[in-house]
């Protein structure tokens, strides 16, 4: 091994190096390759860069080498302490190597530190002038700052008792301190008190270790100054105690470089007082699933109340299938118009064609929390079936689905305050009219929603979302979609309408000579023909039917045939109601109505009242309207009336709300945002939205009482009619 002045040591023939836990000898370097004898006289041969590289790899008796400067901790020395080290550096250099800028300077050296003098001649000589200019230095101060300067550069020269900070304790005596640190031992673990409670327990301590009045204690704002320096943040008296819920580090943001790496999905009550099946008004409750790579809202389902693992479970499905568009909304919000490659993914999936700007993105894990519905059989078992991972997050840490809760405030802010009803996050912003300016339903809040996130989410410059190649524009969630499919790929997932099914709530019962009976509706259809009075031959089931069914649409179930198919079957009293019904206006139909002798009469009488229910709030015949205005107003949205904040279109000659002929002249009515019954349905899948699992038509007919002709698709002169329910066309989607 060689060295000369600051170089660093060399591998040459002879030196001694650590390998492998053992002290070789190089005999031999021939080009790359090195060869090593060590003590008991094995030989090794392998390339330098790989010796040199050993974890373990040391030079025998190599000095140290000084390393890079620390330039950031030089800046913190005082002004007058740096300028002292940059002079003790010039005079290093000028003993080293002749120059006081060192090596590469400009000039001559001097006669005193020139090539024939040696270096302890050199450190005389330097000893000598600095104490001529006034240093107080020895020689032995010159080599000790040698020394320091070869082995910590710079910062070596610095006086490092100009870097001592102050005590945390100052001046404080320490049997003080002591004791106030045993105070706080004593506390650990207890309920908080006060700080003055602290200082009294101090002074027990004190009196007890030292007897009575020996140690005084130091006045109350020296006490609170000691008890902030000694004390832990989260365990000071008079703060919040730190919580199972607070964020514990270490902790880092997450990251997902494709789509669907990770999707965050989570529920919460809507911050919108709606008008819910029964009439009643009420928060509903909104699930949304958020990809982290992309910030997009690929999925979002409101329901009244009580979200079930069903919804989660199809909230799933909607992930995967392109949301198509809707008749009323502008052609600036098709897919076609935003910012990813759409001719390409069209080519891919021809179910794009026609679809809303939303990403179509297959989740590959789905982080939760431990709610009940997402680890919930069925929630589990519908992310099998579609090859998705769950990951629980860890108990009371809402910070590990941190991307979902900022949406939800985003979701309020942006959307929820726009909107009649609007509560506020909290009783102390909410206004004295909420609910009588409640006027949306659920349905119609759903489509709003829909339509928001396509043109007020999706095209909204996220400050979340920054490309690699642009770091100071903030992209769009479709922006980041369009970058990162064309790096990952777009691979469809077809859903057929029997997927659908699968993914709803099973119930297993026997179907007898009238049919199925559930919750005191009955369904029946021809197809049960085979099954009536048979058992299923599901021995653990006891031979009862596997029963699919929707629990916010009671009007039909599915059950699974023989074979394996579904069919479908009709609740018996279906004609009656001509729109979804969910279990809420169920039950409260049930309890309005007297429980009669005869089963079928009392169904039947479930039937009209349930019929009656749906249709509340229609115009009263004559001129005349009595009564509060919001009940006026839930006439007009069950009526189809103009409300504030409804939506004027008029539909062109030819073509009613159904899809049939109307008539000549054409018809100009207010409709909410809605879907409109007939509507196109999306290629491969067969359902528009999930709106079409729960019966599709949320529209009632203005008068359920008036005939229509054949022929004449319920567009009667002048009428501003909504057509009702085809059970028909509903069974033809599916």
């Amino acid at each position: 091994m060689v060295s000369g002045g600051r170089r660093r040591p060399v591998v040459a023939v002879g030196a001694h190096v650590v390998f492998e836990g053992r002290s070789w000898q190089v005999v031999a370097l021939e080009g790359p390759v090195v060869r090593l004898v060590d003590e008991r006289g094995v030989v090794a041969s392998m390339l330098v860069g790989y010796l040199c590289a050993a974890p373990d790899f040391a030079l025998v008796g190599a000095a140290p080498v000084a390393g890079v400067p620390q330039w950031g901790l030089f800046q913190t020395v005082p002004l007058r302490e740096r300028e002292r080290a940059l002079a003790w550096q010039r005079h290093i250099h000028e003993i080293e190597c002749g120059l006081p800028d060192g090596p590469g300077g400009v000039g001559v050296a001097r006669a005193q530190y020139g090539p024939g003098r040696s270096m302890a001649e050199r450190e005389r000589a330097k000893a000598e002038e600095m104490r001529a200019s006034g240093w107080a230095v020895s020689v032995a101060t010159v080599q000790r700052m040698r020394g320091r300067y070869r082995r910590q550069g710079l910062w070596g020269l610095v006086d490092k008792r100009t870097m001592r900070g102050a005590s945390a304790t100052g001046r404080s005596d320490e049997r003080v301190v002591v004791a106030v640190l045993e105070a706080l031992r004593r506390q650990r673990g207890r309920s908080k008190g006060t700080v003055e409670g602290l200082r009294r327990l101090t002074g027990e301590i004190l009196d007890r270790a030292h007897g009575p009045g020996v140690v005084a204690l130091p006045s109350r704002a020296t006490f609170y100054r000691l008890v902030n320096a000694l004390a832990d943040p989260a365990e000071l008296p008079g703060r919040a105690a730190r919580t199972a819920s607070a964020t514990t580090p270490p902790f880092a943001a997450v990251v997902a470089s494709r789509p669907g790496e990770q999707v965050q999905v989570d529920t919460t009550r809507l911050d919108v007082m709606a008008v819910l099946g029964d009439g009643r008004l009420g928060r509903p409750e909104l699930t949304i699933a958020v990809d982290v790579a992309t910030r997009s809202i690929v999925a979002a389902v409101l329901r009244p109340a009580g979200t079930k693992a069903v919804d989660a479970a199809l909230l799933l499905a909607e992930m995967a299938v392109p949301h198509p568009m809707r008749p009323h909304w502008p052609e600036a919000l098709e897919l076609s118009r935003a910012s990813v490659p759409y001719e390409r993914l069209a080519a891919i999936d021809g179910r794009l064609e026609g679809a809303a700007a939303r990403p179509v993105i297959v989740p590959e894990t789905i982080v939760v929390d431990r709610g009940r519905v997402f680890v919930s059989e069925a929630f589990v078992a519908a992310c099998e079936t579609l090859g998705v991972s769950v990951q629980p997050a860890p108990p009371r840490r809402p910070a590990a689905k941190g991307v979902v809760e900022r949406t939800f405030g985003a979701i309020n802010t942006l959307f929820c305050q726009h909107v009649a009803g609007y509560t506020g996050s909290n009783t102390t912003v909410r206004g004295h009219g909420v609910e009588d300016e409640a006027c949306w339903t659920v349905p119609q809040l759903q489509e709003l929603l829909d339509e928001w996130i396509v043109c007020g989410w999706q095209s909204r410059p996220h400050e979340g979302l920054r490309h690699p190649m642009t770091p100071g524009a903030a992209l769009t969630p479709n922006e980041m979609w369009g970058a990162l499919v064309g790096a990952c790929g777009y691979v469809p997932v077809p859903l057929t309408g029997r997927d659908y099914v699968e993914l709803l709530p099973v119930r297993w019962h026997r179907v007898t000579e009238r049919g199925i009976r559930i919750d005191h509706r009955t369904y029946d259809h021809p197809v049960l023909g085979a099954c009536r009075g048979r058992s299923s031959g599901v021995a653990a089931r006891g031979g009862k039917w596997e029963i699919h069914h929707n629990p916010h649409d009671g009007r039909l179930v599915w059950i699974r045939l023989p074979g394996g198919k579904f069919a479908e079957v009709p609740w018996i009293h279906r004609d009656h109601v001509n729109a979804p019904f969910d279990v809420h206006a169920w039950r409260h139909v049930r309890e309005s109505v007297e429980r009669r002798g005869d089963r079928e009469r009392h169904e039947a009488d479930l039937a009209e009242a349930l019929a009656a229910l749906l249709r509340e709030g229609r115009p009263a015949v004559g001129p005349a309207r009595g009564g509060s205005r919001r009940s006026r107003e839930r006439e007009d949205i069950a009526a189809g009336r103009a409300v504030p904040g409804a939506r004027r279109v008029v539909r062109q000659a030819g073509t009613g709300h159904d899809g049939r002929a109307a008539n000549s002249e054409g018809v100009a009515g207010f409709v909410f945002p809605g879907r409109v019954p007939g509507a196109a349905t999306h290629d491969g899948v067969g359902v528009e939205s999930w709106d079409d699992l729960d019966g599709g038509d949320e529209f009632l007919d203005e008068d359920p009482d008036s005939e229509t002709e054949a022929g004449s698709g319920g567009a009667s002169g002048g009428g501003v009619g909504f057509g009702l329910y085809d059970a028909h066309a509903e069974a033809e989607l599916w």
